[in-house]
């Protein structure tokens, strides 16, 4: 097995922007500044959507709990937008969208000071975040390729082995009531 190397946070986030530059042919980018809430509230809701088609995506979103959800649905939408204004002539309802990438990044922490007993304070951060979301089409090599890889490897290996299992057992249960009946 190979080694993985650690790469420094500012060089992932360097090539996350040259990727969402560099995909610039039919993907569309949407980006969400200082948004109030802390990046590891932002991204347990940001997972839930990631390569999802938009319909699914929007409807994920509109019944979530979290506050950020709201966020991200606007987000969404003002990316699909976005993809309108790029492609005047195609339809939305004919286009197969899909969040391609979908990243959260730390924004500005706000620093404040909590009256604490016996005239300390307690520093409270507020921390903020930075929400990144890219659209593509889904006639794109790479969602097809995720979809396929999900479909072809997990689900038949399960079914390979409930039957293999299956006639395996009958087996051994008819040999066990056979030496029972012997005896």
């Amino acid at each position: 097995m190979e080694a993985v190397q650690k790469q420094r946070r500012s060089v992932i986030k360097r090539n996350k922007k040259e990727a969402a530059r560099g995909s610039k042919g039919t993907s569309v980018v949407a980006k969400l500044n200082d948004v109030p809430t802390s990046t590891r509230k932002m991204r347990l809701v940001a997972d839930l959507i990631r390569g999802e088609k938009i319909n699914k995506a929007l409807s994920i979103l509109k019944y979530q709990p979290q506050s950020g959800a709201k966020k991200l649905e606007k987000l969404l939408l003002s990316a699909i937008a976005n993809w309108q204004v790029a492609n005047e002539d195609a339809k939305i309802e004919d286009a197969d969208l899909y969040v391609k990438e979908i990243f959260v990044d730390g924004g500005r922490m706000l620093k404040r000071l909590r009256p604490a007993p016996q005239g300390r304070g307690y520093r409270i951060r507020k921390r903020s975040n930075h929400v990144t979301l890219v659209l593509d089409l889904v006639g794109d090599s790479s969602f097809s390729s995720l979809a396929n890889s999900a479909k072809n490897e997990v689900v038949p290996e399960e079914k390979k082995e409930a039957k293999e299992t299956a006639p395996k057992k009958a087996a051994k249960k008819a040999t066990a009531k056979k030496s029972t009946n012997n005896d």
